[in-house]
């Protein structure tokens, strides 16, 4: 049923004809007429030249009457230069819709048997601080890719690695043995992520000043201030204890375990709870400290096999000059490993697990350099997916004020943000008037519906390869290319629909026969048709941005077409028919591409 295919096909049907030549499909170019020409199509005829001999103008115009004559899905046709801009008839639009009715599941593929197996890792969160504002778009992006790839006949399995292991964590359990006094999330009130997030604050706070005093003391003995800067960071007291513990707990010291057990349990809670409310989950969790050391075999296997290369001092490197990178460390001298050892031990035990044809990693740009290395690692050491692995790399959401900084306590905590966008959405709903007649539980869900919306579609509408300023009190906003704005819509179609239903005038699954199609409805049916091609397109470019601000362009054009033409009081029983027919299909197709994005309507606001 889709129009560029029927089109296409019809193309060289014509070229055949008319010119006694079969060209390749490849040739047809068809894009959708710019709005400020007449057409709904638009064939381009350059290309085609030198197989006519003739014009452009001359060419297009035989095009388009061939295409009047042969083709009952054209109804008339204008030529612009080398452009031939074709209209659709309107039999073909109610057909059209008809089609997309039907289609409970319309834009979906479902997979099959065979289908490619897609991993998409994201989150990543470390065990030493709660999320923050830079994993909530990551969880976001995460979420919304999987189900993109789903949609589009794909199996997909959701993973996430935490990293429960290294120097951070031992920073934060240092620190809470230093100062905690045996508080526990439950002697605080505090959730358990939070709580060991203080810690890792406070190690650093003590740390700059003992080595603000260290400084200070080389540079009375004559040290330059860069000298002892740096020797004062490896020097200060804290962080020798902070290594020393790092190497307790990989040499399995049973108290430094137990420790580390404890607070972890305290931290996963608290995970679950943010993950619960953004509306996230996953098929697989992997622990960094079960991967780290299959990491370590794979590294010392590709040292006997003459693949990397040990140090005087011990350390292991990956020597990667020759694919004109530099070398990498896989194990330091001590023996521990590296964040690349452990995501080389994650790789290898999902590689066990699942049959793995494309492996996507959702991680910031900062981490470009890492999963180019990654790749060219996991192909040396025999992954078969390793060489085409997908780094999902997108920008930083950054605050007006500047950056966050973990370390410092600046950050914009999730738990925080999401309880202020719940509030924000329920009072800007109560100062529009939106929660009239309603009762509490309900003003409850459609705060936290309209909050969480706003806040998903604000982080997902962005190309995620762009960095970003997220500004709250403009992603609520009722108007514009928001998420309020599109819910708002939604709802008013469900709110038609009711009052359709309560007329007790019912939606038929064919329209009647002849049924005129206006230019507008025209145009939101295109819109409709679109969407698969939409879907694969946010596919294979790997772009949540797509789908959103499709969903806002369709809303946009509805919210058009509802001012210019009456839907209930239409007197036309026909008409009225496919007017409501397109508004259900308009409010379907809203309702799975918010779902993909992870977004929930409202049937009321």
């Amino acid at each position: 049923m889709k129009i560029e295919d029927i089109l296409t096909t019809s193309v060289l049907a014509a070229i055949k004809d008319l010119y006694g030549t079969a060209v390749e499909e490849s040739q047809i170019q068809l894009q959708k007429t710019r709005p400020e020409f007449e057409g709904h199509l638009t064939l381009v005829v350059f290309p085609l030249l030198r197989i006519s001999h003739k014009k452009p103008e001359e060419t297009a115009m035989e095009i388009g009457e061939w295409l009047v004559n042969n083709e009952k899905a054209i109804a008339r046709y204008n030529v612009i230069k080398g452009f031939l801009n074709l209209n659709i008839a309107s039999d073909f639009w109610a057909g059209m819709l008809e089609h997309i009715h039907k289609d409970e599941h319309y834009g979906l593929r479902e997979a099959a048997g065979n289908a490619p197996l897609v991993m998409i890792e994201y989150s990543s969160p470390n065990t030493n601080k709660p999320l923050h504002l830079g994993h909530v778009r990551n969880n976001l992006l995460g979420w919304a890719l999987s189900n993109i790839i789903a949609a589009n006949g794909n199996k997909v399995v959701r993973t996430n690695i935490v990293n429960d292991r290294g120097i951070h964590i031992c920073k934060s359990m240092l620190a809470w043995q230093k100062w905690g006094n045996g508080a526990t999330p439950e002697t605080t009130g505090k959730k358990g992520d939070h709580l060991i997030g203080d810690y890792y604050v406070a190690f650093d706070k003590h740390y700059r000043e003992e080595v603000r005093q260290l400084v200070a003391e080389y540079m009375a003995s004559g040290l330059r201030e860069e000298d002892a800067i740096e020797k004062a960071k490896h020097e200060a007291p804290l962080i020798k204890e902070a290594h020393e513990m790092l190497v307790k707990w990989e040499n399995n010291d049973p108290d430094i375990r137990a420790l580390w057990e404890k607070m972890n349990e305290w931290v996963y809670a608290g995970f679950n709870e943010t993950y619960k409310a953004l509306g996230v989950s996953f098929d697989k969790i992997y622990y960094e400290s079960q991967t780290y050391l299959v990491g370590k075999q794979e590294v010392e296997k590709g040292l006997s096999e003459g693949l990397f290369v040990r140090h005087e001092d011990g350390s292991v490197w990956a020597d990667l000059t020759p694919e004109g990178l530099d070398e990498k460390l896989l194990l330091r001298k001590d023996g521990t490993s590296v964040y690349m050892t452990q995501d080389i031990g994650t790789a290898k035990l999902r590689f066990q697990d699942f049959p793995i044809d494309k492996m996507v990693y959702v991680v910031g740009n900062e981490q470009d350099y890492h999963f180019k290395v990654l790749s060219i690692l996991l192909d040396k050491l025999g992954f078969k997916w390793g060489k085409d692995l997908v780094h999902f790399s997108y920008g930083m959401v950054e605050l007006p004020n500047g950056k966050m900084k973990s370390r410092e306590g600046t950050v914009v905590d999730a738990d925080d943000l999401i309880a202020e966008m719940i509030n924000t959405a329920r009072q800007t709903s109560e100062e529009l008037g939106k929660f009239q007649d309603m009762s509490k539980e309900e003003k409850d869900s459609i705060a936290r519906i309209v909050g969480m919306g706003a806040l998903k579609y604000f982080l997902l509408k962005v190309d995620a390869k762009k960095n970003m300023m997220f500004n709250p009190q403009e992603s609520i906003d009722f108007n514009g290319n928001t998420g309020p704005f599109i819910l708002y819509t939604y709802a008013r179609i469900r709110s038609v629909l009711r009052k359709a239903e309560e007329e007790q005038f019912a939606i038929p699954a064919t329209l009647a026969e002849g049924v005129s199609v206006s230019g507008k409805e025209q145009d939101l049916i295109q819109l409709l048709a679109e969407f698969q091609a939409i879907i694969q397109q946010a596919g294979e470019e790997y772009s949540p941005s797509i789908i959103a601000n499709y969903c806002y362009n369709l809303v946009k054009e509805f919210n058009q077409f509802y001012h210019d033409y009456s839907i209930l009081k239409e007197t036309n029983p026909a008409i009225k028919q496919l007017r409501l027919m397109l508004s259900l299909n308009v409010a379907k197709v809203v309702r799975t591409g918010m779902g993909l994005l992870g977004i929930e309507v409202p049937e009321r606001m």
